[in-house]
């Protein structure tokens, strides 16, 4: 495992984080982004999902339909968030592991994954601070190296 941390001062640095993230972005990848409510997690979703749109799509925030899928012509991303969530029974009934063979997933709220929590995701904490904003990374170096760069 290895951890990077990624300043996020602006809605153009998450923008751009997204954007690495989205050209990255294969079949069977997760990325698991946790922190705090008002911490970035869905902005930084958004960015990844708009990046691989190629356009400002309207990308809603999940809280309240739990998952909403995005067809595009080379990949399925499914946006799961978890809030509501009690665990790994509830998020199987929502179609993880489906989403997961069929595309990429990014999910908001991961800890409620449990034993469904793929070995080989990408982490990202997004920690808020004031007007300042941080991505830590994490995962093995092979993961974070194809999406982040050497």
């Amino acid at each position: 495992m290895i951890t990077r941390d990624i300043p996020l001062d602006s809605m153009q640095a998450t923008g751009a984080l997204g954007q690495r993230l989205s050209e990255a972005l294969q079949v069977g990848d997760a990325l698991l982004l946790s922190g705090d409510l008002g911490a970035g997690k869905t902005e930084l979703a958004r960015a990844v999902i708009r990046a691989r749109a190629g356009q400002p799509i309207d990308v809603p925030s999940p809280t309240f339909n739990l998952v909403i899928p995005y067809e595009f012509r080379d990949l399925l991303i499914t946006h799961f968030d978890l809030y509501r969530l009690e665990g790994a029974d509830d998020v199987m009934e929502l179609g993880f592991l489906d989403a997961l063979d069929d595309g990429s997933v990014i999910v908001e709220w991961p800890d409620r994954l449990g034993d469904l929590t793929p070995s080989e995701a990408l982490r990202i904490e997004l920690t808020a601070v004031s007007d300042r904003r941080q991505a830590r990374v994490s995962g093995p170096a092979a993961i974070v190296e194809r999406f982040l760069g050497a």
